[in-house]
């Protein structure tokens, strides 16, 4: 049963709904910084960056998954998340994660004419973002 504090939260996904419910508070991590959502917040549109996603469920329960980019919507009673990928500590491949963790690392020192350094910074960011996830 929802409380007074809270909220609809959507994550959907390319490829699935990801998380559907009733939460106190979410947490995320967006290109102007890290903000967290309470009920009645005020209404804003945001681009995510990637990071964790923090869940906060009645009774102290969390929850908190690796959130790949995308956009959030926030309206005061409903928050829906739209990314690229999410994924739960359970789905993530960590020696997979080290491994695309360790070949960013080494095209960034690399600094050729040809490589995409931002491709680069966030296959890295994505890469520590699922290694964080998991622990």
């Amino acid at each position: 049963m929802a409380s007074e504090k809270s909220f609809e939260l959507r994550i959907i996904t390319p490829d699935r709904v990801f998380y559907e419910g009733s939460v106190e508070m979410v947490e995320m991590d967006t290109k102007e910084g890290a903000i967290g959502v309470y009920k009645s917040h005020v209404p804003t549109t945001c681009i995510l960056r990637p990071g964790i996603l923090t869940i906060h469920m009645e009774g102290n329960e969390k929850k908190q998954a690796a959130l790949h980019s995308g956009f959030v919507e926030v309206l005061k009673d409903r928050v829906t998340v739209l990314a690229e990928a999410a994924e739960w500590p359970q789905e993530i491949d960590v020696e997979r994660a080290k491994q695309a963790k360790e070949r960013a690392e080494a095209r960034l020192q690399d600094r050729s004419t040809d490589m995409d350094t931002l491709r680069a910074e966030m296959a890295l960011r994505r890469a520590i973002t699922r290694i964080k996830a998991a622990k």
